[in-house]
């Protein structure tokens, strides 16, 4: 059976891969795992217990929860094969988010993990007179549990809902984080998302038997997409959370994963602490460190050494990056990062440690992917996100006017491309362009198709549309490519290049607090606070070289030429009350940032 709606997958998977060890997680420390077939019964009592409490096909479940768990899994089966709709919301949003999603996809039920789900769902509720109840996935004193729902009866009626499911239904619907304005629902049709898992699945380095391990969350496409890939192949899925991840007792070791995916931040971090391990290193130690690191600078996919340099490369594997790879569990056979875009540092120095990283694109809109890069020879070029996938069509849309040369704006076509907004056909109308009578769904993002090698053509970002900025002579800056070539420093935590309507490009640069610290402490500057840390001058003046070092890699017009350094933190999520920095998916909100550090960027401009 080749599936066509997205609970078919776990039962593809009984029928070929049936596992011991499906879909698991920590519990009191130790790791528990439900089989291919605990699985399905478990979602089948669900689904029996939804359909007792009057749930019908189009009511919408909501979920969110801190970290990924099998009950999410479980739960997301139950829903669809019932014809209900899957609504997965963030656990970092408020109240008053929930509210508003809740009251926009007249949720039914909501079903929560730890922590302050359950009171900041309740507190919501007062306000939405569709939400019946909340349940936990965790037993608590006073609080309906999840299990309590669970029905021995009715599995008749479960398995003729199961059969009316059509794969042009909308099995989900996603609200996006946005960076302005209230979220809006994506409805993803089964079809949507399952052309999309069938065009990456012969893409990824896995097969039936294979370790993936899941902390990206599942409310985002992203994640949720690659779980019905590993479900698909056949793999053993370990689920955990990004605070568990690193050193010796963390769940890269434990779990020992060939496949994960991550978001570029990850990635930052982890090259940050080698990096500072280096630095700690004294004498030969220290000088082989470097010496390895150095050789990555020249990498390319699928270079091929040879005479002394091969001799190098290998001594340097044996010596330095075995380690690192030791430290990622020691079976990684690929990564791939989304989300944000990667730095190329990052994709670089990784795979020539021999952890192979790709960079996958698209959208919530998109199911999502639209390109990513392979991991065979010739499918993956740096700088680039990769090809299209398959039945996927892209075209750059340059007719506006304001791209360079070969750039504009990227619109796609296919399989993956969403339903609509919930309730918002006006909004839909906008994303959606007729050319030579086919709609096409228009990104917002700005890019370029580049020749590569085998002759595919392959998608390179360049920016946002809605983030180009226009200087006051006229000219555009797209920011996007100096902030992250910005934060590909280990000094830099985040960046925001402004300078709308201004005479030139500045940058607010928030220092990443302990690289900064370490280097401080290096170099004997000492050190109280970050607040301190950056009014010292020759703090100032290394922030100064880092912006010389890669200003000559942009135009004139785009070199940044003045800076301000920033303490504190950008989060996606504040408990002050205050409107927070980044989206979910760490994307920067503009115009908060810009509102927040008005003075400052009004300094910037003043002292000039």
């Amino acid at each position: 059976m080749e599936p066509k709606r997205l609970f078919d997958f776990i039962h593809y998977q009984q029928e070929i891969y049936p596992l011991q060890e499906a879909f698991g997680s920590r519990l009191d420390g130790q790791w528990k795992y439900y089989s291919t077939a605990e699985t399905i019964e478990l979602a089948n009592k669900a689904s029996r217990g939804l359909v007792k409490l009057g749930v019908q096909p189009g009511d919408k479940i909501a979920v969110a929860v801190y970290q990924n768990r099998p009950e999410w899994v479980i739960l997301d089966i139950a829903i669809q094969q019932i014809g209900a709709i899957n609504v997965p919301v963030y656990p970092t949003i408020s109240p008053g988010e929930y509210e508003y999603i809740f009251n926009d996809s007249e949720a039914q039920y909501c079903f929560v993990g730890k922590d302050d789900l359950y009171d900041k769902v309740r507190e919501a509720q007062k306000n939405v007179p569709s939400l019946k109840e909340v349940y936990t996935f965790d037993r608590h004193m006073g609080r309906p549990f999840w299990e309590d729902i669970f029905s021995d009866e009715g599995q008749d009626e479960v398995e003729k809902r199961k059969s009316a499911v059509q794969p042009e239904e909308m099995a989900t619907l996603i609200y996006t984080s946005g960076t302005t304005g209230a979220p809006k629902g994506v409805m993803l049709s089964h079809n949507n998302i399952v052309s999309n898992v069938l065009a990456v699945k012969q893409i990824f380095p896995i097969q039936a038997g294979d370790t993936a391990l899941s902390f990206l969350p599942l409310c985002h496409i992203f994640e949720r997409t690659a779980l019905y890939v590993y479900t698909f192949k056949g793999l053993r899925i370990a689920f955990t959370g990004t605070d568990n991840l690193g050193g010796d007792e963390g769940d890269l070791k434990a779990v020992q994963p060939h496949f994960f995916t991550t978001v570029p931040r990850l990635l930052e971090k982890v090259y940050e602490k080698i990096y500072n391990k280096g630095l700690d290193l004294s004498g030969l130690a220290r000088n082989l460190f470097f010496w390895a690191l150095n050789l990555t600078e020249d990498y390319e996919y699928d270079k091929r050494y040879s005479g002394l340099d091969a001799v190098k490369v290998k001594l340097a594997d044996k010596l330095i990056f075995s380690k690192w790879r030791e430290a990622l569990g020691g079976r990684v056979r690929g990564i791939v990062t989304g989300a944000a875009p990667c730095p190329v540092k990052m994709a670089r120095v990784f795979s020539a440690a021999g952890i192979p990283i790709r960079e996958g694109y698209g959208l919530t809109e998109t199911s999502p992917g639209l390109a990513v890069g392979r991991f065979d020879p010739g499918g993956a070029m740096l700088g680039t996100i990769g090809p299209s996938i398959d039945k996927v069509e892209l075209m750059i849309d340059g007719s506006s006017g304001l791209y360079r040369e070969g750039e504009g704006e990227i619109l796609a076509k296919g399989p993956n491309i969403m339903m609509g907004y919930y309730n918002k056909p006006e909004a839909t109308a906008e994303v959606m362009k007729e050319i030579d009578g086919e709609q096409w769904f228009c990104t917002g993002d700005v890019g370029r198709l580049i020749d590569g090698p085998g002759g595919m053509q392959f998608l390179q970002i360049t920016d946002r549309k809605k983030e180009l900025l226009k200087t006051s002579g006229g000219k555009y800056v797209a920011p996007a490519p100096i902030e992250n070539k910005l934060k590909e420093d280990f000094l830099i935590e985040q960046a925001m290049v402004v300078g709308e309507s201004r005479k030139f490009v500045s940058a607010l640069i928030l220092p990443a607090e302990g690289a900064l610290r370490d280097w401080c402490e290096h170099k004997g500057y000492g050190w109280t606070s970050l607040e301190d840390a950056i009014e010292k001058p020759e703090v100032i003046q290394k922030y100064q070289r880092i912006i010389d070092e890669y200003n000559p890699l942009f135009n004139k017009v785009e070199q940044i030429k003045k800076f301000k350094l920033l303490s504190g933190t950008w989060d996606p999520v504040k408990t002050d009350g205050t409107e927070a920095e980044l989206t979910p998916t760490m994307k920067l909100k503009r115009r908060v940032i810009r509102d927040k550090y008005s003075e400052a960027i009004e300094a910037i401009y003043t002292e000039s």
